[in-house]
């Protein structure tokens, strides 16, 4: 009888051992998957990699909204300037619209703290549809000072399709001509370089990144002259 009784005390404290066995490797495994325990979805992991290790553009031609075209790390090396961008469509009235009144404040901000030679705004079209004349419509609309705030298209399709995945930014079409998308503040520094990825409703982070890329852009071009 007494051996009967061992055997029934041992079973619960073996449940309990595997049980923490499994709890054990299960944290092994979640540290791993995310990068100790610093990202919990895919995208917070992109968004780290990008963070610690800035990614080159693909090149990408953009057209601005009086007409000028040149390669986008050619844009961005010769502004010199660190650069909020968005990607948008003239049309849209969702979340394109949100978007844009936060770069309306941050254009605001931008000029009243004086910020005009290190920080700049860009948005840039990812529907075909959107030429010239509506991007500078649609900038007139938006009171934006070409001085601190430009528009922007893709012409050519497939360097359209490399720039939205560079930046992961999918669109997908809806019902009306218009388009279902997601969206994010993107600080790109003046080497032609994705620094950080900001969620839109964080204004305030993404001008501090941009003034923290403006700064070392502009130390390290003080240590070369």
């Amino acid at each position: 009888m007494s051996w009967a009784n061992s055997s029934d005390a041992g079973a619960p404290v073996k449940t309990l051992l595997a049980l923490l066995l499994v709890a054990a490797l299960a944290a092994v495994a979640l540290h791993s998957v995310t990068d100790g325990f610093r990202v919990f979805t895919t995208e917070d992991g992109r968004r780290l990699a990008i963070e610690e290790h800035p990614r080159h553009l693909p090149a990408t031609t953009i057209q601005y909204e009086d007409g000028g075209a040149l390669p986008l790390a050619q844009a961005l090396h010769e502004d010199g300037r660190a650069t909020i961008a968005v990607f948008f469509y003239t049309r849209c009235n969702t979340i394109c619209s949100v978007v844009g009144t936060e770069l309306q404040q941050l254009q605001d901000r931008i000029r009243a703290e004086g910020l005009e030679s290190q920080i700049r705004l860009l948005s840039i079209s990812f529907d075909p549809d959107d030429g010239q004349t509506a991007l500078a419509g649609y900038a007139k609309r938006m009171h934006a000072d070409a001085g601190a705030w430009r528009f922007a298209r893709i012409a050519n399709t497939q360097q359209r399709r490399e720039l939205l995945d560079a930046f992961g930014i999918t669109v997908v079409p809806a019902p009306l001509g218009e388009f279902q998308h997601n969206a994010a503040f993107h600080i790109l520094t003046p080497d032609g370089r994705l620094a950080h990825i900001i969620d839109y409703d964080q204004p305030e982070v993404a001008l501090a990144h941009a003034l923290a890329a403006a700064r070392r852009a502009s130390a390290r071009h003080a240590a070369v002259s």
